[in-house]
């Protein structure tokens, strides 16, 4: 049976499904990694080892599965890139999109100006976040949107007449996107090392990664208690009449999946109410349902001023970011003149027409409760009976439908590896070789799977990537 044939046959009605399809399979692997090489520049790359290596070339998707241009059926264990929610191959989110470009396939909402498609998604989202939060600005991406968001920072605090409240405060290893803004508030140094123009009064204290940081004989609790005071130590250092903000993921996503111990996020939310900072949370991977609420500030429980939002918005089908308000923020931007932001494809109405159908049937088919009560707990139980005492994993971390695994010379002890990034690319490795994508960052290996996964797929993921880290262990000589 051939590939989503339907759905190719519906977005190009005037060409048989057949001739689509063998025009997208046209080019054999050599030819495609050849033009890739010749014209194609991809992000966080080495392109010269990647153009000796050849790329894998994607084809098509389906659920949690992903064919490549070779025919070899690989399972993903990120959902794309932390975002395809929903799984591939919903016709409900691609009859959207034709039908939203048939009938309207773009106008601005600048001018006065808007469309039924972003006043529904407003809407829906108002009904699905938590109850301050009833509106929202739109970007095209989660690094747009932490853009927006130094820009209502900054505009909030002008209306309440604070103009020295100028500084953001954010966390060492945290990332929030690859723009110079993104970048700049990101705390990872080899971005910051490319970029040296930066963002003016944008500051960082350590992250709580316990596992990698922790000293003496500090509890997971303890530990992050005095990583949350560095925020209160930081603005004392800086005076709090010029700090603006504060902003984090509630957990840790490209950092490496870290997932602070419950003392911290109450710890930051009294320092920055006591201080009258805003806090902001960054959902852009937690949000839509992968720690099994619907964000992730609320599996924390804390309350922020701004969110953050993209990737499972749309569940990846078509680019879209977004920042949710708290009420009180809102009620100062909306009444205190023009806010001088924004971007042509703010509130796109395919993307929107998209981000509803996506969103409702998170909602409707209960996706979002299938990961709390049954997938979620399933995936996170399995992985701690699977790496119980393994040799080289020295803790799992995660909620939901998100895992970080941590690979450690010496478990017990909470000895890293010396050459850990190294070690993470060899089991990085076996897992491509294995057809399973899960992601190394440095000496963690990441998964964070599609929702709609079921037990089954996740047996095949956790076996899988069982035998690439057993087999990461017996390269180093470790049993």
């Amino acid at each position: 049976m051939s590939y989503r044939t339907e759905e190719v046959a519906y977005v190009q009605p005037a060409q048989p499904a057949a001739a689509a399809q063998a025009a997208q399979q046209q080019r054999s692997t050599a030819e495609y990694r050849a033009l890739d090489a010749a014209h194609h520049i991809h992000p966080f790359s080495d392109m010269g080892s990647l153009n000796r290596s050849g790329s894998r070339v994607i084809v098509k998707a389906q659920g949690v599965y992903l064919w490549d241009s070779d025919g070899n059926k690989i399972i993903d264990g990120m959902a794309g890139l932390w975002c395809v929610n929903v799984g591939y191959g919903r016709k409900e989110l691609a009859d959207a999109a034709y039908r939203q470009m048939q009938e309207l396939p773009f106008y601005n909402t600048f001018f006065k100006t808007t469309h039924p498609p972003v006043i529904e998604l407003s809407a829906l989202l108002a009904e699905l976040a938590p109850e301050p939060f009833n509106h929202f600005f739109y970007c095209n991406s989660g690094s747009e949107g932490n853009d927006t968001v130094l820009r209502i920072v900054h505009q909030y605090w002008a209306t309440q007449g604070k103009h020295s409240k100028k500084f953001v405060i954010s966390r060492k290893n945290g990332y929030h996107g690859s723009t110079i803004a993104g970048g700049t508030l990101g705390g990872m140094g080899y971005m910051h090392e490319q970029m040296p123009s930066k963002v003016e009064n944008i500051v960082h204290i350590d992250q709580p990664y316990f596992f990698g940081e922790a000293e003496g004989n500090l509890t997971p609790e303890e530990f992050a208690l005095a990583r949350a005071q560095q925020l209160e130590a930081k603005i004392l250092e800086i005076g709090a009449d010029n700090v603006a903000a504060f902003i984090g993921e509630p957990f840790q996503g490209a950092g490496g999946v870290i997932f602070p111990a419950s003392t911290y996020w109450p710890e930051i939310q009294r320092i920055c109410r006591k201080y009258d900072i805003l806090l902001v949370a960054d959902e852009v991977i937690g949000g839509f349902g992968r720690t099994g609420e619907w964000f992730a500030h609320q599996h924390f429980g804390f309350e922020p001023d701004l969110i953050t939002l993209a990737k499972g918005l749309t569940s990846g089908y078509v680019p879209m970011g977004a920042v949710g308000l708290h009420d009180r923020v809102a009620k100062a931007i909306i009444e205190n003149g023009d806010f001088n932001h924004g971007l042509t494809y703010s509130g796109h109405p395919v993307a929107a027409a998209v981000a509803v159908a996506n969103l409702k049937l998170l909602r409707d088919d209960k996706i979002v409760e299938r990961v709390k009560t049954d997938t979620g707990p399933y995936f996170q139980k399995k992985l701690r009976d699977t790496f119980a005492n393994h040799p080289i994993i020295g803790e799992i971390s995660g909620a939901g439908l998100v895992a970080g695994l941590q690979l450690a010379e010496d478990p017990k002890a909470r000895k890293r590896f010396a050459n850990g990034g190294e070690v993470g690319t060899i089991c990085r490795d076996f897992c491509f070789n294995r057809n399973l994508i899960m992601r190394a960052t440095g000496d963690r290996m990441l998964l964070s799977p599609p929702l709609v996964i079921n037990k089954l797929e996740i047996d095949e993921i956790v076996a899988k990537a069982k035998y690439a880290i057993d087999a990461t262990a017996q390269q180093l000589g470790i049993s």
